[in-house]
């Protein structure tokens, strides 16, 4: 995946001096194989390092402040192995900038009943140690995650790792650059935005290109890498007999490849992690990029259409929180429905741009008109999704705050589609149609989105809380009346929420 960096997480235990040196060295020990074992699990997406045992408000602080410059630490583990009287963590855990998850365990997993003594009990005390941790985390208003369980359990490996694949979307997040060719689609208020907001909430920078920029490095593109790459695609995917190298419509597949290696110039130039592009704003190009958005999201580009940079960031986190799982994460759109009394379907695509990740089988290439934007016919990947569990995520600009809604669904075998060459996908809603789509509208959810088979909504609520934005989750236990009531409370705190923190 292209511009994906491998931070590491900090494990970090607390303690104090009134147990004397030889259970604390004990007590690192133990933390020491606790870090190793999440190091070496599976499970978990990033490394984990053992940083320090913490007895002490300047150690804390200390700790904290260097996690804060460490551009290689993602986040921290906090794990209170004994008891760590907690206004000592107040000043460090002030200073932290990077999220935290906060793991209630204890070394032992079975206790010994037959010989367990005071000195036992002194020393693995994290049932009293966590509590008391867990409550200046709570006084102090910090947003963390709070995982339950024996370190050994496949079960907190699952958890910390989704809170690992929240984190490093996050870190990905921060500093990342996306460009924008042109505005958004004129009229549109969803894909608009305040980027300023943004990229101060959000930690990434948003910026417009003029397409002519763009035109510049299409056009300098040599015939050798475009006639390489196109017999790179003849390898690789089921190109329609006209666009093959003996084809009346070849020059247009080497077009669309001369706009993949074109943009994805420009991207890597500028160190870019997405953009967007819109059918209004193509002036000096002959194809409204199709073939190569798809390709350079399979590469890992976020991508947004008609200048939606919001789904454009978000696919590219998702896709970053997804890495080495199976299935994949795509830019969509709600398209159109299928309102059988039999069951109540969406039918997803777009225009083009839909990525190959999510791919049952080998695209096929294919040319045809696109019948908007008055451009030449483009050439495109065309492709059914797969069935099974997925989710639609929506990030939208509320004014006062961005709000992240997370729909799970369930993606159906797609009926044939013998006239309709685009990638797609058909899935069923959670709970149900009507209350999914009525409930995605009340919270103001966006035609486009991110939606991914690899991605799980803990993930996502992971990401929302490290990311201080507010979640709204829509799955098989959502209720009209109980959401519509969330979003009013919501509407409440989110407005008090800078005037309680005290």
């Amino acid at each position: 995946m292209l511009n994906l960096s491998t931070p590491e997480i900090w494990f970090v235990c607390g303690s104090q001096h009134l147990y004397g040196p030889g259970p604390l060295k004990q007590v690192a020990a133990n933390a020491l194989h606790v870090a190793d074992a999440l190091a070496d699990s599976k499970q978990l997406p990033l490394k984990t390092t053992f940083k320090a045992l913490l007895t002490t408000p300047e150690e804390i602080t200390n700790v904290m402040l260097a996690a804060n410059s460490d551009a290689n630490c993602a986040g921290l583990i906090l794990w209170m192995h004994t008891f760590s009287p907690s206004k000592m963590w107040i000043r460090g855990l002030s200073v932290l900038k990077k999220p935290f998850l906060h793991l209630h365990t204890q070394f032992n997993r079975d206790l010994p009943w037959g010989t367990i003594d005071m000195d036992f009990m002194n020393l693995n005390q994290a049932a009293h140690g966590d509590r008391e941790a867990g409550f200046i985390h709570t006084r102090m208003r910090l947003a963390r995650k709070v995982v339950v369980g024996h370190w050994s359990d496949p079960e907190v490996h699952e958890r910390i790792g989704a809170w690992m694949r929240a984190v490093r979307g996050w870190h990905d997040w921060q500093g990342a650059k996306f460009v924008r060719f042109g505005d958004n689609m004129r009229q549109v208020a969803v894909t608009d935005g305040d980027k300023v907001s943004a990229e101060m909430k959000l930690g990434f920078q948003v910026n417009t290109h003029g397409v002519g920029d763009l035109v510049a490095k299409v056009d300098a593109v040599s015939p050798s890498a475009i006639s390489t790459l196109c017999a790179d695609y003849e390898k690789s995917y089921a190109v329609a007999p006209a666009l093959k190298k003996s084809g009346a419509r070849h020059d247009e597949l080497r077009y669309s490849a001369r706009l993949e290696l074109g943009l994805a110039a420009f991207l890597a130039q500028g160190g870019y992690k997405g953009f967007t592009d819109t059918f209004e704003d193509l002036h000096g190009l002959r194809q409204l990029p199709g073939m190569a958005t798809q390709r350079l999201m399979g590469a890992g580009y976020g991508f947004g259409g008609e200048g939606d940079w919001k789904t454009a960031t978000l696919v590219r986190a998702m896709k970053v929180m997804g890495h080495g799982l199976a299935g994949g994460t795509s830019f969509m759109e709600d398209y159109t429905y299928h309102l059988s009394p039999k069951g109540h379907q969406v039918l997803g695509s777009h225009m083009l741009e839909i990525c190959p990740s999510i791919a049952s089988g080998k695209p096929s290439i294919e040319v045809h008109p696109l019948g908007i934007g008055g451009k030449e016919d483009p050439v495109r990947m065309v492709f059914d999704a797969p069935a099974g569990e997925a989710l639609n995520a929506s990030l939208v600009d509320l004014g006062n705050r961005f709000r992240l809604i997370v729909n799970e669904v369930k993606a159906v075998k797609t009926p044939k589609l013998p006239k309709l060459p685009v990638a797609r996908a058909v899935w069923e809603c959670k709970p149900d149609f009507k209350a999914a789509c009525a409930a995605w509208i009340y919270a103001g959810g966006a035609h486009h989105t991110g939606y991914s088979y690899s991605v799980t909504a803990e993930m996502l609520e992971d990401f929302a809380t490290i990311a201080g934005i507010e979640t709204v989750h829509i799955n098989a236990d959502t209720t009209l009346p109980a959401l519509k009531q969330d979003l009013r409370n919501n509407e409440v705190y989110y407005h008090l929420a800078q005037g309680i923190r005290a």
